[in-house]
């Protein structure tokens, strides 16, 4: 039977269902020991808010038919601000720090760790609060501290164009050779960080619920257009399933209701690429070992193997970098993901470069049958995630890693190029290679007035 195309306000389309899953898991403020976070409440949705949230679409509709296997595009990259699901939790985030300020006149700083993407959303998030009038510029600031590798990334909007809101919310660059160091160093200033009378309130953001309680949205979109009936799976480009256990958590909800049935419970396919594939290890082997890859052999100028079929098959680097922004080794979140992949079914594929460029002229024909256009060239590209997801999807199913007959859910979570947005003033930068000089940066950001 055909699936129509369908779409929807991911936040306000189901608020009551949001507020009920951010009051469950976020029940109270937290302002002990140093440590700060508002609580769950969210502002009523009046024009402003409506406004505010009008970027939190997603859309639901078939993608083809390949091999027996039907194929549907959950669409989470409409949001021009950023391309990306990071938008949905960071409106959400940015809502209950709005709502504190409000309720209590105190003003918030943002601090968060990102390879990017969850950076440029919580500022384009930031950037429309002020801009609906939510808040004033003075009450709420962002600052990211992202891997300087990431800098092509970042987007141009009025918190980097204009010269005070640039000062109030710089992106911090740090150059490692690690990228994932910016998490380590993070909590490190945020634990060292002492309260000082006077100042505004800091928020660590980095705290799963913080995103679990937006992404359980995805379930309630298919429940209400295209409910789970038999086999079927979700496939995700992931760095540490956020978005999968947030669609979980929605998915519980619904079945605690006794809206959904918990034995048509989807499974999940797992979607990485070599430069970070832990948790693909983590569900074939049982824990993080390098060690389980397969093992690369020179051929005709490239590297292939086909010892594993959950591995790219060839590659022009064993060890590339396909995307960025899926830099998490040793996820914690294994530890959760695992079982529920055993429970209700599902496998991991790691991808290679040479493998989404070869299947890019095919994605891309699917993908503009969608109605999601995709460039001619794939290096125009400076977000992989969708293709990476596909080309997960398509390797997976001609392997047999999908039993037959079961249903595809491909999140598209991610997809830009550099035609997309203008890159960020280099005057909202600001380059660190260590926890002192975080401390100057933010020091200098909270030094900036409050003006209006």
């Amino acid at each position: 039977m055909p699936v129509p195309r369908a779409s929807r306000n991911l936040i306000t389309d189901y608020y009551d269902r949001i507020r009920g899953e951010i009051e469950r898991r976020i029940p109270a403020p937290v302002t002990s020991a140093g440590r700060f976070a508002p609580g769950s409440a969210l502002p009523d949705l009046d024009p402003a808010a409506r406004e505010y949230y009008s970027v939190a679409t997603a859309a639901w509709g078939p993608l083809a038919e390949i091999d027996g296997h039907s194929i549907r595009l959950l669409d989470l990259t409409g949001n021009p601000g950023t391309h990306t699901t990071k938008t949905f939790a960071s409106l959400l985030i940015v809502a209950r720090a709005v709502e504190h300020i409000r309720r209590t006149g105190e003003p918030i700083v943002i601090f968060t760790p990102t390879s990017a993407n969850k950076g440029v959303a919580l500022r384009d998030a930031v950037d429309r609060a002020i801009a609906t009038g939510l808040v004033r510029p003075g009450q709420l600031r962002v600052i990211v501290l992202a891997p300087a590798r990431s800098e092509p990334k970042f987007r141009s909007s009025a918190l980097s164009r204009e010269p005070e809101l640039a000062r109030r919310n710089p992106v911090l660059l740090l150059d490692s050779a690690r990228p994932e160091q910016v998490k380590d160093l993070a909590r490190e200033f945020v634990a060292r960080e002492e309260v000082r009378p006077g100042s505004p309130r800091l928020w660590f953001t980095l705290d799963l619920d913080n995103y679990l309680v937006a992404d359980a949205a995805r379930a309630f979109l298919e429940h209400d257009v295209d409910p789970a009936r038999g086999n079927r799976w979700h496939a995700h480009a992931v760095s540490s399933a956020f978005g999968l256990l947030g669609y979980h958590q929605g998915r519980d909800q619904l079945e605690a209701a006794g809206e959904a049935d918990p034995a048509a419970h989807p499974g999940f396919l797992l979607v990485q690429h070599l430069g970070a594939p832990d948790m693909v290890l983590s569900l074939l082997h049982g824990d993080h070992d390098p060690a389980n890859a397969p093992r690369y052999r020179r051929s005709a100028g490239r590297y292939v193997q086909d010892a594993d079929p959950h591995f790219p098959l060839s590659t022009e680097d064993p060890d590339e970098v396909l995307e960025p922004t899926f830099y998490t080794r040793r996820p914690v979140t294994s530890q959760t993901m695992d079982p529920l992949v055993r429970r209700f079914g599902g496998t991991g594929i790691v991808v290679s470069r040479q493998e989404c460029a070869s299947r890019y002229p095919m994605i891309r024909d699917l993908l503009n049958a969608a109605g999601r256009p995709m460039p001619a060239d794939h290096a125009e590209l400076r977000e992989w995630s969708l293709v990476m997801a596909m080309t997960g999807v398509l390797n997976a199913i001609e392997r047999r890693l999908v039993p037959a007959g079961t249903e595809i859910v491909l999140h598209a979570s991610g997809t830009y190029t550099a035609a997309d947005y203008q890159p960020i003033e280099p005057s909202a930068l600001v380059p660190v290679t260590g926890l002192d000089e975080v401390q100057a940066a933010v020091d200098a950001a909270l030094a900036v007035p409050a003006g209006r």
